[in-house]
């Protein structure tokens, strides 16, 4: 008798691993954002634009604004990158700024790595090549859009 119950343990401790194994390894606090820009002011560098986030399987729009960028001579800018710590989708609009001081180490060249005021983290990279991102004196501004 003791063999069959500690047989059937096992069955369903290996069914268990076996469900485990095969679930998906996605967390529902990341997404994906892309943005482009629709202004680069002159000599200023600041850029608004509209961008998409990718959440839990659903697209949500936003506009953005205070997106510098440091080289001249650059009048459109394309950026994509991950967004994480975001708990729901409400967390995501704000103001972000830099991470920390050389907040773009590690994450490579043309990387800015930003927090907003609920702790959502977003590590943009340019989609041109050579064109170097950060956020404006005031910060990065998202705000829903309908």
């Amino acid at each position: 008798m003791r063999t069959g119950k500690l047989v059937v343990a096992m069955v369903l401790g290996f069914a268990s691993l076996a469900m485990t194994a095969t679930a998906p390894a996605q967390s529902d606090t990341t997404g994906k954002v892309s943005l482009e820009s629709k202004t680069v002011a002159v000599g200023v560098g600041v850029s608004w634009g509209d961008g998409m986030l990718t959440y839990r399987g659903k697209q949500h729009k936003f506009s953005v604004e205070g997106l510098s960028v440091i080289d001249l001579g650059v009048s459109k800018v394309s950026a994509t990158g991950e967004v994480s710590d975001l708990k729901k989708l409400e967390d995501f609009a704000g103001t972000y700024a830099a991470a920390g001081a050389g907040a773009a180490v590690g994450g490579g060249a043309g990387v800015v790595a930003l927090t907003n005021q609920n702790g959502v983290k977003m590590k943009l990279q340019a989609t041109a090549q050579g064109v170097r991102l950060t956020a404006a004196g005031a910060g990065l501004t998202i705000k829903p859009k309908n």
